[in-house]
């Protein structure tokens, strides 16, 4: 009997296949709009299969941004063990330019943001948000002040970048070139 084409996934793999699936479609969408059946035909999945997998939109919502944040983590922690003890700031704001590469990841930090009034969504989001800040301070050991433009430089180039006046696909607007060059002459 010939054996299918087809390579039978485990459960671990579909689930991620679906929260991949998620983070495109929240990315597109945000909360609110993102129906649960568009992310399960975009993971090849039912929606039933979907609740049963993460409970509810909104627990998907989370594994979601909590995707999104551990990337954002490994990549400021790879960046950071990569560049030594020399400048880890000017290493993290490298880094971050790999972030901002991903549309998908800096959207659904947006939208995250953007749903954090949600009384069960908004601790989740202020405690990663909150990790991320404790994660710079540590591994560049900065203080406060550094850090906090550090994270206030980031997040504008994030809504520059959702703006599409960054980056390669850039939509020029001379105010944002004014903004960028500014930046950079400050190591950001």
């Amino acid at each position: 009997m010939p054996e299918s084409s087809r390579t039978r996934m485990t459960a671990e793999e579909r689930g991620a296949q679906v929260l991949d699936a998620a983070v495109a479609a929240f990315a597109e969408s945000g909360y609110a709009a993102t129906r649960t059946d568009e992310i399960a035909r975009r993971a090849g999945v039912s929606q039933p299969y979907v609740i049963r997998l993460f409970g509810s939109k909104q627990r998907l919502f989370l594994a979601a941004v909590g995707q999104v944040c551990d990337r954002i983590e490994q990549v400021f922690t790879e960046a950071a063990t990569a560049a030594g003890p020399g400048a880890p700031l000017d290493a993290l704001s490298e880094a971050y330019d790999r972030f901002l590469a991903d549309r998908s990841l800096l959207l659904v930090l947006l939208h995250a943001f953007a749903a954090a009034g949600d009384p069960d969504i908004g601790p989740v989001i202020r405690d990663r948000y909150g990790r991320i800040y404790h994660l710079i301070r540590e591994l560049a050991g900065a203080p406060v002040a550094e850090t906090r433009r550090f994270l206030a430089t980031g997040m504008l180039l994030t809504v520059l970048a959702a703006l599409r006046v960054t980056g390669p696909e850039a939509i020029s607007a001379d105010w944002a070139e004014d903004m960028l060059s500014d930046l950079y002459e400050f190591g950001m």
